[in-house]
């Protein structure tokens, strides 16, 4: 399983306290290192006990009061986890073939099957046992006893099965998203990148992937600035091949920083070394991303967000509309499949909130198709597209359709606990015969404020 060079930096996921600098909450790169890092922010532990039906003869509680991160590395695949066969076709509208979800081993006998069940049944089941690993029996502690039952009855955790002691899925892979500082050289913002050769995991139980990554990561790291900053961007080209990066979104003075090979400057050959420099504008979300055989580039992982905060601090989204946490959420929909951040369900990381906050979310379509983005429960404002202010246009969605190439910004109030599906609603890129797979996360509301960091390892 990869690793990431620990940098303990600010990630993807923040909890939004000032306008410039968020903190953050959940560390998009879970390989270890947090998850709701900042749950704990009020003091309010979670304290849950696994019901004997979960952890027979125990009685166990855990207390969760840091936002630390947690030690760099990669935890072990949980029991269950075992390599898939090899990716066959699936539903694709017509485009490359994907790798079809896992086909994780049933942990209840075909002799115990449920009346009227079938197989399909205890696969579908099976996968959101993976997704939720050792998470849980903790929301015992989350939800209260009557709550608790219903989830206990519906993933049949009398059965004991495996994954109630297995860390969840999401946090055993590599997470990418994870956002990176820069130096700072005579008043410039400046970040040194590599362009990587990489071995991906899409899940736990597929075989890795031969991908590309910045940092050697996919998503590649988040880079953030301020509007008006000056950047500097060095890449280094690692790959056997030529390719190009382009900002998307930012309004260049000077058009030989485009980062289109061939438009505006010559491809990056293979060990050289290219440097963008330009001025941070105008704010929004933005991403970068390879122009160059971009087609497959790109579907292999060469793309991340680059998020320019508004130089007025009363136009961030903590002021302007008290957002507490946000998120991005990087698609893509060529190698690997239906991705959210290089991952498809079940280890996609899951938003969580405590009830009362208000969550951003930075749609990022990297791929080829449009994906109309469902909350389950919620509605979505929409505030924000290709990095432009809605203002007086904008509106309220429980759909949203994102076409390739564009980012909107939705903010989510959210006061109603509960464990909410969030994905895609094109249904062939999240269900199939062994269930939910691909384009499938969740918005988990707890009534207050969680860390399940201990949960992850």
């Amino acid at each position: 399983m990869e690793t990431v060079t620990p940098q303990d930096p600010e990630t993807t996921t923040h909890s939004v306290s000032d306008a410039s600098e968020p903190a953050g909450i959940i560390d998009a790169a879970v390989t270890r290192r947090g998850f709701l890092r900042g749950a704990a922010l009020a003091g309010t532990g979670l304290v849950a006990a696994t019901v004997a039906a979960c952890t027979p003869g125990a009685s166990q509680a855990w207390e969760y009061a840091t936002s630390r991160p947690l030690p760099s590395g990669s935890p072990a695949p949980a029991a269950s986890a075992a390599a898939s066969a090899a990716p066959s076709p699936s539903a694709g509208m017509n485009m490359s073939p994907t790798p079809a979800p896992s086909a994780a081993p049933s942990s209840s006998p075909v002799a115990n099957m449920p009346p009227g069940w079938s197989e399909h049944d205890i696969n579908a089941r099976q996968v959101v046992r993976r997704y939720l690993g050792k998470i849980a029996p903790a929301l015992k502690g989350v939800y209260g006893d009557a709550a608790f039952a219903k989830l206990a009855d519906i993933l049949a955790a009398g059965e004991n099965y495996p994954e109630l002691a297995a860390v969840p899925e999401f946090a055993q892979v590599t997470q990418g998203n994870e956002e990176i500082k820069p130096k700072i050289v005579n008043g410039v913002k400046v970040f040194e990148l590599t362009i990587d050769e990489i071995d991906h995991k899409i899940d736990a139980m597929k075989a890795p992937l031969k991908a590309l990554g910045y940092n050697k990561i996919w998503p590649g790291p988040q880079l953030r600035v301020t509007e008006g900053d000056k950047v500097r961007a060095i890449f280094t080209n690692n790959l056997k091949e030529t390719t190009g990066v382009h900002f998307h979104g930012v309004a260049f003075e000077d058009f030989f920083q485009d980062g289109v090979p061939f438009v505006s400057q010559k491809p990056i050959a293979p060990g050289e070394t290219f440097t963008y420099e330009f001025t941070a504008t105008p704010h929004g979300s933005l991403m970068y991303h390879s122009h160059h055989n971009a087609s497959d580039q790109v579907g292999r992982g060469l793309l991340a967000a680059f998020i320019v905060d508004p130089k007025d601090p009363a136009e961030s989204y903590a002021k302007k509309y008290g957002v507490t946490q946000e998120y991005t959420w990087i698609s893509n929909d060529t190698v690997g499949g239906f991705t959210i951040n290089g991952h498809g369900f079940p280890a996609v990381v899951p938003i969580v909130a405590a009830k009362g906050e208000k969550v951003l979310v930075r749609f990022m379509n990297e791929g080829i198709m449009m994906h109309p983005w469902h909350l389950h429960g919620y509605r979505m404002r929409v505030v924000a597209r290709d990095g432009a202010r809605l203002g007086s246009a904008e509106f309220y969605a429980d759909t949203l359709g994102v076409n390739p190439g564009e980012r909107y910004d939705v903010i989510v109030d959210v006061d109603r606990p509960g464990v909410w599906a969030f994905h895609c609603h094109i249904l062939p890129h999240v269900e199939g015969t062994e269930g939910m797979f691909g384009m499938v996360s969740t918005l988990i509301v707890t009534p207050t404020k969680v860390d399940l960091t201990p949960l992850l390892t």
